[in-house]
């Protein structure tokens, strides 16, 4: 399986969505309706009302629908950018294995849709490095960005990491950073016009509540397996990374650079609006899946891959299977 999507195979596409299928299957087995706490977005809010008076399955196909363009996302970020050195399937095949350690990443939530956006943006962001004239994809950044925080409000913290990317990438300009700015705005100010009309326009309404507090850990064997197996492969990615670093192109070095800042404030995340679930923590995923690809990727000795793929697969299987953590 390595070796099939280490190539960049156009069957490789279907293969990854057969993958996909495969390693998703409880999602279709035991369905699951859309997950929604009182601090989702407006947008989610909505998305979740529409789809209660149809059945779970419906839910659980566009959670499975969203994983694999989030999958081929990461595919294109690390491939169009030249973060490894040759194009290759990996990073997808990564990011559904990493989406499948926890099985509350695998359901539609508000964080889960919001993620979409998110990768978007840090795809768009990359593509600023040495462009002319960047002021229009600069607010389509923060448009992304302020769609995302109408399903998942903590989402709009990203700008951080993105106002940081931008300084990493491209010499300061305030008027970028102003753009940016407006750019997540924009959603909002839609959204207080139309409150605005009905009368309805407040603080409360146009913003939802923010709350910080830590997440509630579970003491569970398959929790410890779970860490491991996404710090392991996270710890061997950054090792190759740093060892070929000199090897890459300046974009390329400048843009690890940025997906790891985006994995540290990913981690923060939960700590805002907690529902004492771990649904939340799938903005991590992306991130670990690009240095989970290069542990693929980089080991001369190709047994070692090997063994940590089917490793993780069948932490996964035993997890869907033995323990029917899948079934409620």
């Amino acid at each position: 399986m390595i070796g099939i999507f280490k190539q960049k195979a156009p069957g490789n596409i279907a293969l990854l969505f057969i993958f996909g299928l495969l390693i998703k299957l409880p999602l279709f087995l035991a369905p699951r309706a859309a997950v929604s706490t009182p601090l989702d977005g407006k947008m989610y809010q909505w998305v979740s009302m529409s789809l209660q008076g149809l059945v779970p399955i419906v839910s659980s196909l566009v959670a499975f629908l969203l994983l694999y363009i989030q999958a081929l996302q990461v595919t294109t970020m690390v491939n169009e950018f030249r973060m490894i050195a040759k194009p290759t399937f990996l990073p997808g095949m990564a990011y559904l294995l990493v989406t499948s350690l926890l099985p509350e990443w695998s359901y539609l939530s508000a964080a889960l849709v919001a993620n979409t956006f998110i990768i978007w943006a840090f795809i768009k962001l990359f593509e600023l490095y040495n462009l002319q004239g960047a002021n229009g994809r600069i607010f389509n950044i923060g448009l992304l960005l302020g769609i995302a925080s109408f399903f998942f409000f903590p989402s709009f913290l990203f700008a951080v990491s993105v106002l940081i990317g931008l300084m990493i990438l491209r010499p300061f300009r305030l008027n970028e950073i102003i753009l940016l700015l407006f750019g997540i705005a924009t959603p909002f100010y839609f959204y207080g016009v139309y409150l605005f009309l009905n009368d309805r326009l407040s603080l409360q309404q146009l913003f939802p509540r923010i709350t910080f507090n830590v997440p509630t850990l579970k003491n569970s064997i398959w929790q410890v397996g779970s860490t491991l197996l996404l710090g392991i492969p996270f710890l061997m990615g950054g090792f190759y990374i740093q060892t070929y670093l000199r090897k890459m192109l300046i974009q390329a070095r400048k843009t690890w650079s940025i997906v790891l800042l985006y994995l540290l404030l990913a981690i923060l995340i939960p700590f805002t609006n907690n529902t004492f679930t771990y649904t939340s923590w799938i903005v991590t995923a992306a991130p670990f899946a690009a240095f989970h690809a290069c542990a693929y990727y980089y080991p001369n000795k190709r047994w070692l891959p090997v063994v940590i793929f089917y490793l993780m697969l069948a932490f996964v299987l035993a997890q869907q299977f033995v323990t029917k953590t899948w079934v409620f």
